[in-house]
């Protein structure tokens, strides 16, 4: 069976620690580091996992938040093998849970 990654995107809840809740309050900060992204671009930057992200970007979320990459990204096994054990029962791996992303309302 082929083990598959998934990706688990934090940037919502490191903002919420540093007490930013607007995503519109990271486009001037990412601006000011040399990141240009539309308001629409940071919305989806900020409540949807990335498919595709460029270092630039991630930099300077860090620099923003004052966070490392591992604090932004969880990998994580999207999902499970089964296997016996010597005994003959079922042994599984968890499985990953799916993540509710709750969008707020209008801006």
């Amino acid at each position: 069976m082929i083990r598959k990654m998934g990706i688990d995107w934090q940037l919502r809840i490191r903002m919420a620690e540093r007490g930013m809740f607007q995503t519109t309050e990271l486009v001037p900060l990412l601006a000011e580091r040399g990141v240009h992204l539309s308001r629409e671009q940071v919305f989806r930057l900020v409540t949807q996992t990335p498919q595709r992200l460029s270092m630039d970007t991630l930099a300077a979320l860090c620099d923003i938040l004052a966070c490392e990459p591992n604090d932004l990204i969880q990998v994580e096994v999207a999902n499970a093998e089964v296997r016996k054990t010597a005994d003959g029962q079922t042994a599984t791996r968890p499985q990953a849970r799916r993540t509710t992303i709750r969008r707020p309302g209008p801006e």
